[in-house]
């Protein structure tokens, strides 16, 4: 393969990546926790975007239960937005592991 050659498929695989990280940030990612009692909303971008709690969750005998549940949640959205990233990411690269991807 020539460097003219080669030069130009890393063009084409830069774009496609571009192209993929902005659906990923345009993206939205929800996870919840104990059947519903704690949903949280992370953005593409990783931001936490909401948290609802149930009502049924608050005791203020046991703050420390909400706390572990809303721990959970986020812990969870975030695992499944850096998973989706991974897939979409690795199925471009062909499992080849880019510094900064």
């Amino acid at each position: 393969m020539n460097m003219q050659k080669m030069m130009k498929e890393m063009q084409k695989m830069q774009s496609k990546l571009t192209k993929v990280q902005s659906e990923l940030e345009a993206q939205s990612y929800e996870a919840e926790v104990s059947g519903g009692m704690v949903k949280v909303k992370l953005s593409g971008k990783g931001l936490l975007e909401s948290v609802v709690i149930n009502p049924e969750a608050v005791d203020p005998d046991d703050v420390e239960a909400l706390e572990d549940l809303i721990l959970a949640a986020v812990n969870k959205v975030i695992t499944d937005k850096e998973a989706a990233s991974q897939n979409a990411m690795g199925s471009l690269t062909g499992g080849m592991k880019i510094p900064g991807m």
